[in-house]
């Protein structure tokens, strides 16, 4: 069978994760050596903040961005130590385009550990603690949220940021303009228009100065050409020279996440399986209201990891 795996963004993260992966995790090599690799690049022990806390300063953006990423490609190691095949696509959402294009070769792992830990800061510093906003929309169709937004914003900045599933949007800006969104979505029959806890506006146009700052930075790393179709979310299109990828990592930090539709495209393709590569299993949950037709797995276990190499090996 034909199948892609899929790599998570933030949000996922929780202090133990993996530790369900493997009989343990801190001895397993795929995971300790990914996280001591990772950890030499940060100065700090990633692992011990991962495995132990404290939640604060593990859900702290420039914390939570290496975190993910060294726990998807430890993830990804541990697949490929075990026998698991290639997939015939990767792809992510948000944060996770970097965990995809890692484990596609196109960039370094400790390259993309100190990027992804600068991606996070300048995200933090774009916008003041407080002053951002995201919140979760359900149970309205995409056009009804745009037009919610366009309603609140009366000047300020709300803009529908991920369309993560039929019926499932999330919007972000100023924290005004985002509560004024919530009420609009409210009065349209939203089943359910709740804040989000966190303060970066991700996604959003508030991203432009992080967008500039990241472009400057990612100037002076290498990229290749990724050995595995890489789809992104940016624009549901596959993409394969360095100068994209580029332009694709900056683009991301200010355009929508349109997970919907990489879904939808993959589907057409030919994948016959998704299978999230990372912690957690949000994109399973997401894929299967997205296209009821493919399968869809999430390693987040010993057995879901037999599981999802048993379908490979189909």
């Amino acid at each position: 069978m034909s199948f892609g795996f899929v790599f998570p963004g933030q949000g996922s993260q929780s202090v133990g994760m993996l530790a369900t992966l493997a009989p343990a995790a801190e001895a397993e090599p795929a995971i300790r050596d990914t996280f001591a690799e990772a950890s030499a690049v940060l100065g700090y022990d990633l692992w011990q903040l991962v495995a132990q806390g404290p939640a604060e300063r593990l859900n702290s953006t420039e914390s939570t961005q290496p975190a993910m990423l060294a726990a998807s490609i430890a993830t990804w190691r541990l697949w490929r130590g075990r026998g698991g095949s290639e997939p015939a696509v990767v792809c992510g959402h948000s944060l996770g385009e970097f965990s995809a294009l890692v484990a596609a070769g196109a960039i370094d792992f400790p390259a993309a550990i100190e990027l992804v830990r600068f991606r996070g800061r300048v995200m933090q510093e774009a916008v003041p603690e407080g002053t951002g906003a995201m919140a979760a929309i359900l149970g309205l169709e995409d056009a009804q949220v745009i037009e919610a937004c366009r309603e609140a914003a009366q000047g300020g900045v709300v803009e529908a940021v991920n369309f993560n599933a039929p019926g499932q949007v999330v919007i972000a800006g100023a924290r005004e303009p985002v509560e004024r969104a919530i009420e609009a979505a409210k009065r349209r029959g939203a089943k359910r228009a709740v804040a989000l806890p966190v303060s970066v506006p991700s996604h959003s146009s508030l991203m432009g100065p992080a967008a500039q700052r990241f472009s400057e930075r990612l100037a002076t790393v290498d990229f290749r050409p990724p050995r595995i179709r890489f789809v992104s979310a940016v624009d549901a299109d596959s993409h394969e020279s360095p100068a994209d990828l580029r332009h694709l990592l900056v683009r991301q930090l200010s355009s929508p996440v349109r997970w919907s539709e990489v879904v939808h495209v993959l589907a057409v393709s030919g994948i016959g399986a998704l299978i999230e590569c990372g912690p957690g299993k949000v994109l399973t949950a997401l894929n299967r209201r997205i296209e009821r037709g493919l399968e869809t797995l999430a390693l987040e276990d010993a057995a879901s990891l037999d599981a999802a190499l048993a379908v490979a090996r189909r």
